[in-house]
């Protein structure tokens, strides 16, 4: 059955209005993924809104595609059956249709491979047909510590370089943690790119995803070239201009709907990740409240999982998956999946689909549960699906339907 997403309010509700609706939503079947004990445990808004209903288990099948890629982290798809990749030492990389890969591509800038930095998401722009432009972001390091940022480049006919490199994106102020860069690109189709950042973990400078002037923990709303949009909603002061939504932790997940609307997936710390309905000017609450807990399991910021004026996430996981790449599947390989949610899942590691319906997450099914830590996903032209396993020898696994139980 196809799943649609339909926008449900001409705004979505902070965390304390959705309370309302735990008490009018129908009961759902209690049947739940498999996923272990809350680390947690806090009470959702409303039902389903974590552990939904487990969905029939699909039949995949997974094989090699590529091999002897070092942390690869995010891959777009090129025409003709080929695919950049990045690793996260610095090199971007062609694959081929048959799995092979080319030498680096050159003319990228240095990047920053500390701690969880480097060479992170890559895209092609919305007119790469007639521009061949791709974006790319990555972890930058400067005079006084770090940063994320992200430029854009014309890749050459043989796909060996990139020229007419423009840094379009820098996160400001400096961290001095290599932790939390986020980050992935995305493209409304109305002329903007989309910037994820994190906000380098540490506390207290993790508080910086509450302040306005800062680009740590926050989406970045930029037209094409960089420049700021005039309907950005901190434009007129109040916040920096390239502020689109704030209060985020990690977003390493980024896709628009079939309908224009903006999801994200950021990581939480010890449970909470969460799914995000991601709009103008709103705040989704990080640190100040969390369904998660810190890493030795104290209370995170104000010890509450909701607060007037800060957003409900649409879904959460406690125990975390801790999200890599998500798209919204398009293709006729898996029929029955048109519209869901796939996204990658780091740990335990899978390939995790959710369905959603009327803005809420319906279903959740884990798959793959056996290849490692996936790191991004990718849809290829036939239906079938890339994805990325983030290890020193990583590789690209090619997921499709099983023939055998069809």
């Amino acid at each position: 059955m196809t799943s649609m997403m339909i926008r449900p309010f001409s705004r979505p509700f902070s965390r304390l209005g959705l309370i309302a609706l735990a008490f009018a939503t129908p009961s759902l079947a209690t049947a739940q993924v498999e996923q272990g004990p809350a680390n947690a445990g806090f009470e959702p808004a409303f039902e389903a809104q974590t552990r939904a209903p487990a969905l029939e288990d699909s039949t995949v099948q997974s094989e090699r595609f590529a091999e002897g890629l070092e942390h690869p982290w995010g891959i777009a798809a090129l025409p003709d059956d080929r695919f950049l990749v990045t690793e996260r030492p610095g090199r971007l990389r062609v694959i081929e249709s048959d799995g092979s890969l080319s030498e680096p591509v050159s003319g990228l800038p240095e990047v920053d491979a500390r701690g969880q930095g480097g060479l992170l998401d890559v895209a092609l722009g919305p007119d790469f047909a007639n521009d061949r432009m791709i974006y790319w972001s990555y972890a930058k390091r400067v005079e006084d510590g770090t940063v994320t940022a992200a430029a854009r480049g014309v890749l050459s006919e043989d796909r060996t370089s990139v020229g007419e490199v423009q840094e379009i994106f820098v996160q400001s102020p400096v961290s001095q943690a290599t932790k939390h860069y986020g980050s992935r690109i995305a493209f409304d189709g109305e002329g903007h790119v989309i910037i994820t950042t994190g906000e380098h973990s540490d506390a207290p400078e993790r508080e910086k995803a509450q302040d306005l002037e800062a680009t740590w923990g926050k989406v970045i709303r930029l037209n094409l070239d960089g420049s700021i949009p005039e309907d950005n909603p901190f434009v007129d002061g109040g916040g920096a201009a390239s502020i689109w939504s704030y209060g985020h932790r990690n977003i390493q997940s980024a896709a628009f709907g079939p309908d224009g609307t903006l999801w994200t997936i950021e990581h939480g710390p010890l449970g909470g990740d969460e799914l995000n309905d991601t709009r103008a000017g709103l705040n989704y609450g990080w640190p100040v409240v969390s369904y998660g807990l810190n890493y030795d399991s104290t209370e995170v910021g104000s010890g509450e999982t909701r607060m007037e004026g800060m957003e409900e996430p649409t879904y959460y996981w406690d125990p975390v998956i801790a999200p890599g790449g998500m798209i919204f599947y398009e293709g006729e390989a898996f029929p029955g999946w048109q519209g869901d949610i796939l996204v990658g899942s780091l740990k335990p590691g899978a390939l995790v689909r959710l369905t959603l319906e009327d803005g809420r997450v319906t279903g959740e099914e884990r798959m793959l549960t056996d290849v490692g830590r996936v790191r991004d996903v990718e849809e290829t032209a036939g239906g079938d699906l890339l994805i990325l396993i983030d290890a020193a020898d990583g590789a690209v696994l090619r997921v499709s339907p099983d023939e055998a139980d069809s």
